[in-house]
């Protein structure tokens, strides 16, 4: 396996204010043990807009590896202090993220018209954002925005669509602030933004996410259908919010991929400084006690008993389900 860091913006290119030195990046787990032209991957974690989740990262990553993709996780802007709205600084790094992808295709032997992009729960909404605005997206360089930006199918676990009656009200605060217009609020409910022209679509969720509820990923599924884009939906019985591969190696203790809350960790020390930008007091008091406060040392960590069989093994299906639906057209 060859894996590498490749960051997506020059510093010149990225001014997200609370960036605090961190730039959008992507790591990636390509096969080498041959020169075949592979089906690539970016899979887009989830975590509110305020982190990223490492579950829905590399764990996720792995299982398409293993189904002889070369895959990229994407770390894209976000904002554990809800202080500075992102608009659409994580949709432009995803667009970027699939244009530099495309642009290296054979350098990393993998074929430019079978790119799909995976995402959960926020990470589902940069994903849905870039499929129905992909047209939008204007690169700043002009060799980068010459190539198409938009996927050849997406594959959405548990996400984010609607900012409506049925959003997650706490990804659209971070997204777009206390005071969004309601042309952003338009803008950004993806189920009203589907086009002809929108990619097929593959969506996962369960009945019983008590985050980002169902209606969700029906709301996604009417618009598609009216539209005519190919779509393909599981909804299962039982699970809550943020399973990602639903697989024993997930609930026997992975872990891993902990590069993704880089920008986390370094807004966290500027919170703790007293240096982070546009911080409001309780948000602050908020954080220190979450991540700062002191710990009781006679207190043990809670621990929990692995299971021997897979409390979910339904929910693991959605795995190999998308491996046959994608496969029927790429």
């Amino acid at each position: 396996m060859k894996t590498f860091r490749l960051d997506l913006w020059k510093p010149e290119e990225y001014d997200y204010a609370a960036a605090y030195g961190f730039i959008p990046n992507v790591h990636a787990f390509l096969h080498d043990e041959d020169d075949s032209v592979r089906k690539c991957m970016i899979v887009v974690p989830g975590g509110g807009y305020c982190m990223l989740a490492p579950h829905e990262g590399e764990l996720v990553a792995m299982e398409y590896y293993r189904m002889g993709l070369n895959v990229f996780v994407l770390t894209y802007t976000n904002d554990i202090t809800m202080c500075v709205p992102l608009k659409k600084q994580p949709m432009s790094d995803l667009s970027r993220a699939v244009r530099l992808v495309r642009k290296n295709a054979g350098e990393y032997h993998l074929d430019p018209a079978k790119l799909l992009i995976c995402g959960f729960s926020a990470g589902g909404h940069v994903c849905g954002s870039l499929c129905t605005h992909f047209d939008d997206v204007t690169d700043p360089d002009p060799e980068l925005n010459a190539i198409s930006n938009r996927p050849d199918a997406a594959i959405f676990g548990y996400p984010v669509i609607t900012s409506g009656e049925y959003t997650h009200i706490y990804s659209m605060q971070a997204l777009l602030g206390m005071d969004p217009s309601e042309e952003e609020l338009e803008y950004f409910s993806i189920e009203k933004q589907v086009k002809e022209n929108t990619p097929p679509c593959f969506l996962w969720q369960t009945v019983e996410d008590n985050l980002v509820p169902v209606e969700n990923t029906y709301l996604f599924a009417k618009a598609l259908k009216e539209k005519g884009v190919p779509y393909c939906q599981y909804v299962y019985p039982h699970g809550g919010h943020g399973l990602s591969t639903a697989s024993m190696e997930l609930f026997s203790g992975w872990h891993g991929g902990e590069y993704v809350q880089e920008q986390v960790w370094l807004a966290l020390e500027h919170v703790k400084n007293d240096t982070a930008v546009n911080m409001n007091p309780r948000r602050k008091e908020e954080l220190m006690q979450q991540f700062f406060a002191p710990k009781d040392p006679n207190q043990a960590p809670p621990s929990f008993p692995k299971p021997t069989t897979n409390p979910f093994a339904d929910v693991n299906t959605w795995v190999d389900l998308s491996r046959i639906w994608f496969e029927r057209f790429l």
